[in-house]
């Protein structure tokens, strides 16, 4: 049976605001779109923090609940979560067969919160991860360069760049920002 994928989400900080941009296809298989309008960025933790993820649909929100589970345990230390999912993540047989990605930002804070259960903190203040992750950044990259648009308004355009790209991202872009 194929599986449900989520695909592109793109951070990017500047200004003192982190913005997390996710497009809303999911694709089912390598060839199906099986839906449009998917959202695949969210506030949590009270709205303090904004997660974006990418991967297998199932294992993100799962993650993603376990995540916010963490949060709540480590009063809204962003780091100490990621780390101690990330450990959960590497130790656990059941967490570990997940197969997803996931950018956390808190107003302090921008994380990678890998697959392999690692925590990166992005160089730059920018990140991207899914199948139009590279386009995005790329994108992202080149505007935080030359532009000096707001880093909501970056993350909505390195997704709608990735989008005209990437058949597996669509230009229905929900943006967070904290």
């Amino acid at each position: 049976m194929p599986e449900f994928r989520g695909t592109t989400i793109c951070a990017v900080k500047r200004g003192g605001k982190t913005a997390i941009a996710g497009d809303g296809q999911v694709t089912m298989g390598e060839s199906i779109v099986f839906k449009n309008s998917a959202v695949k960025v969210r506030r949590i933790y009270g709205g303090k923090v904004v997660l974006g993820f990418a991967g297998s649909v199932s294992d993100a929100f799962s993650l993603s609940e376990r995540f916010e589970g963490m949060l709540n345990k480590f009063s809204g230390n962003l780091m100490r979560s990621a780390v101690e999912l990330a450990e959960l993540w590497r130790n656990d047989k059941m967490v570990r067969k997940l197969e997803a990605m996931m950018i956390v930002a808190d107003k302090d804070q921008l994380l990678i919160i890998s697959g392999n259960g690692e925590v990166i903190e992005p160089d730059g203040g920018v990140c991207a991860i899914g199948s139009g992750g590279n386009y995005a950044l790329a994108a992202a990259r080149a505007l935080i360069q030359e532009t000096d648009y707001s880093a909501e308004e970056i993350a909505h355009k390195a997704l709608k760049i990735a989008s005209e790209i990437c058949v597996f991202t669509n230009d229905h872009i929900t943006v967070e920002v904290v």
